[in-house]
């Protein structure tokens, strides 16, 4: 144990040097691969930093800011850091917080240089991981937005990374904090409906890539590397910049996006928490294969259809043997009408204040991260199914693709060498 005085020790220090005994008292009521020493002090505010400063961080930092008597956002890097000044703008309950902000272009140099408690991570899909295991290498926690990986293994290394270091890490599907959506999930998921056969799921597409756009000059502010990250270094493009969410050098599309939400909120009424499709096939044809309609064969015979471009944006439709239910974000309906009765509790969604709970707690989050990368992964896998117009029939075990080489080479994304994830 270091025996320094308290006062010669950095704050991350003198932090993670509290007693182990501590740690005894509770380790028996939590599980040995969740418990870790509390990164901050309950005396103290939890020091956040954030990282990507775009359109999912205005929602975020006005999510910390209701939580301002427990946390402080401390530090801010994007790439493009025009952008920090947008979002310090956009804080209208606080005007003058930007001006507190460390700002920083690179986020290794802000894990380095910033002693922080926990991390915000907002990037571009193909950012994410990368940062988030080097956060739980310096002994942070992380809030990491949807999907959580760009691809199947390096989603699979974030889970070894939180568990190898104890940290607690939520992920950005807020509905699962959301009452309502609690509410209408556990209904399905204590049979409410009896067996449930089918479920829709709104047929969103994947991406597509980054050709046919002309080079234009890199704007002042941005380090286009950085953004660029493990994906190949294209010619800049505004609309690969302020696009993104549409190109698959950076995310695998809607389906990974929004479908995220939706498909999160399957599993979450099915108890699938740990349980993953056994067969995808491809079952309706579109003018582009990334619109292809998709069938998910679940081990318990639950069919799962993308078939459509109607249907609920963040949810799905449960067809059972007593009736319909359609769960939606923030809302649900019923037929017969009467079949689930209406929701009278709170309707505040509470994401980011259970992750700050569960920092404060070590208790497992809302959203951890094997759900995220179990999320993440099913929607990779409809690409993978789209892309190559023939059935997937997957091992969930080993993380596989049976008795298909081409289609198992695409579980993995290429990565430029300097950008290459950390050894977990």
């Amino acid at each position: 144990m270091n025996t320094s005085p308290l006062n010669e020790l950095s704050r991350r220090t003198a932090l993670k040097s509290l007693g182990t005994t501590a740690a005894l008292a509770v380790s028996a009521l939590l599980p040995a691969s969740i418990y870790a020493a509390p990164s901050a002090s309950s005396t103290d505010k939890l020091r956040i930093g954030l990282i990507g400063a775009g359109g999912r961080a205005k929602w975020l930092t006005r999510a910390l800011g209701r939580e301002s008597h427990r946390a402080e956002l401390v530090a801010v890097c994007d790439c493009y850091l025009p952008q920090i000044d947008l979002l310090a703008a956009d804080n209208k309950n606080d005007p003058k917080a930007g001006e507190r902000w460390k700002r920083y272009q690179n986020y290794e140099q802000m894990l380095e240089q910033e002693e922080l408690d926990a991390v915000v991570i907002a990037t571009p899909d193909h950012v994410r991981v990368r940062a988030a295991i080097l956060a739980c290498s310096k002994g942070l926690d992380v809030y990491a937005e949807k999907p959580l990986s760009f691809s199947i293994p390096e989603g699979r290394a974030l889970v070894k990374a939180v568990r190898k270091h104890k940290r607690v890490l939520q992920v950005g599907t807020q509905q699962r904090s959301t009452p309502i959506n609690q509410y209408a999930c556990e209904f399905v998921r204590d049979e409410g409906l009896g067996k449930v056969a089918t479920i829709l799921v709104k047929k969103y597409s994947g991406s597509r890539p980054a050709t046919g756009l002309a080079r234009q000059s890199v704007p002042d502010g941005m380090d286009w590397n950085r953004f660029c990250d493990q994906a190949t270094l294209l010619n800049y493009h505004e609309q690969l910049h302020r696009r993104w969410r549409n190109f698959d050098a950076f995310t695998g599309g809607p389906i990974c996006d929004r479908g995220s939400h939706a498909l999160d909120m399957v599993h979450l009424a099915m108890g699938w928490e740990n349980v993953a499709p056994t067969r995808i096939e491809p079952t309706t044809e579109a003018e582009n294969y990334r619109d292809r309609g998709v069938r998910l064969y679940y081990p318990d015979g639950t069919v799962v259809r993308l078939e459509s471009t109607d249907g609920p944006a963040f949810g799905g439709i449960f067809i059972g043997e007593r009736g319909k239910l359609e769960i939606n974000r923030g809302r649900f309906a019923c037929n017969p009408k009467d079949l689930l009765q209406p929701f009278t509790g709170s309707q505040t969604e509470s994401h980011v204040a259970n992750w700050l709970d569960c920092i404060q707690t070590r208790d497992e989050p809302n959203a951890p991260v094997e759900v995220g990368h179990l999320i993440s992964s099913v929607a990779h896998l409809i690409n993978i199914c789209r892309i190559t117009g023939r059935t997937i029939n997957w091992d969930a075990t080993q993380e596989q693709i049976i008795s298909d080489e081409a289609a198992n080479a695409l579980l993995t994304k290429e990565r430029r060498p300097e950008f290459s994830l950390p050894i977990v």
